[in-house]
């Protein structure tokens, strides 16, 4: 503890010491008590209670949680979060959303002019073609394959004659479906463009969602697999964390998460565990755990920064107390007891042992009673009182 620190807790102190007493302004407010307290125990009067401004606590028996502290970050949810690239090497013509704006499924986002649809519609003409040839000859083939069988059953034909008109429809057959493979694939591709006339390649949505960026703008020039817009559907935020090695016991799917962010000081929200990485980062020993948040309003943004608690399944019971009221008395772990006295306040110091502790809660394993009021606002103050009493022999 600073200078600063020792002098401002000793002010603080003969505050105390005064309003205890009931002392201010050259009146006596109070009789002192015949015998002083018992050692390491203060009483406080109400004034006093009021300027060190004391709050409390109960110590409760209840399940004991695991509780893994750490940064996360919001993101969208990559299972319902469509980019969508350009398939075409072209210029953009138009793009007709912006970030925010809501969009249907199969709804048109951009143009692209390209030659590659061009060519694809003549590639579906001649397949088209193509497909007509096939299918007359294999219609040819077939009936003098016919033909052929009715002359070799009056002996008008050699069976050598046959066996050539025979192979000639099955060469045909293959040639036809062939033909009808090729004129499936073009029409596919075209599809695959956006089926659209003229140059323009057309750029459709997904899914039903939002327009969560855009990457270009009309008259740029791009390539096959350039990003151009990144669709998300409402409501698809996740929290995503790195918790270290040791917290993969609590870290299972399912497990509840709290967190705040900067935005919201005074409001917390709470999310649920989706998946947990399947390997460990070999440098910083940490797992990443993604859990999916509750946020009804829509409050909250992506690439948001959150303060994030996972918590573990509970446990056994246990007596818990804020972390905070656990205090240090020259070796000695204790807590400091507040009991309510008239208007005034006693306070006491009671020795404890510690068992499991984080940087919020502490399980207390020997010395304390359940529903025991303890001071946890202000405690550093009620200690320096106690000890500052006790240097002076009462």
């Amino acid at each position: 503890m600073t200078n600063t620190s020792h002098r401002t807790l000793a002010a603080l102190a003969a505050a105390l010491t005064l309003a205890a007493c009931g002392k201010g302004g050259g009146e006596q407010t109070a009789q002192a008590a015949p015998a002083g307290p018992p050692a390491d125990t203060v009483l406080l009067s109400a004034r006093a209670v009021a300027i060190a401004g004391f709050g409390t606590a109960r110590a409760e028996r209840t399940p004991w949680r695991e509780v893994w502290r750490a940064p996360a970050r919001l993101t969208l949810d990559p299972v319902t979060t469509h980019t969508l690239g350009s398939i075409v090497e072209g210029r953009v013509s138009s793009v007709l959303v912006l970030p925010g704006d809501r969009v249907q499924a199969g709804q048109v986002l951009a143009s692209i002019h390209s030659h590659e649809l061009l060519s694809a519609q003549s590639a579906l003409a001649n397949a088209e073609a193509g497909a007509r040839e096939a299918e007359n000859r294999l219609q040819l083939a077939g009936t003098e394959a016919a033909r052929a069988e009715r002359l070799y059953a009056v002996k008008a034909m050699s069976m050598a004659d046959l066996e050539r008109a025979r192979a000639a429809r099955v060469s045909a057959a293959a040639a036809n479906d062939q033909a009808r493979s090729e004129l499936t694939r073009a029409r596919e591709y075209l599809a695959h463009l956006g089926g659209a006339t003229g140059h323009e390649v057309l750029v459709r949505s997904p899914i039903a969602g939002v327009v969560v960026s855009r990457s270009v703008q009309p008259g740029m020039v791009v390539l096959p697999g350039a990003p151009l817009l990144v669709v998300g559907r409402p409501g698809s935020l996740v929290l995503v964390m790195q918790l270290p090695e040791k917290a993969l016991a609590a870290a299972r799917v399912g497990a509840p998460v709290r967190f705040a962010v900067a935005s919201y000081p005074d409001r917390g929200f709470d999310a649920e565990v989706v998946r947990v990485a399947p390997v460990i980062d070999t440098l910083s020993r940490t797992v990443d755990v993604t859990a999916r948040v509750h946020d009804p309003d829509g409050a909250l943004r992506a690439e948001m920064f959150a303060q994030a608690e996972l918590l573990g399944p509970p446990g056994d019971s246990a007596l818990i107390i804020p972390a905070g009221a656990v205090q240090d008395f020259d070796g000695d772990t204790a807590v400091i007891a507040a009991e309510r006295r008239g208007e005034g306040v006693k306070l006491s110091a009671v020795r404890v042992r510690i068992g499991r502790r984080d940087a919020q809660r502490a399980e207390v394993v020997a010395g304390l009673s359940p529903g025991t009021n303890i001071v946890v606002q202000g405690a550093a103050v009620a200690k320096a009182e106690i000890l500052r009493r006790r240097g002076a022999g009462e």
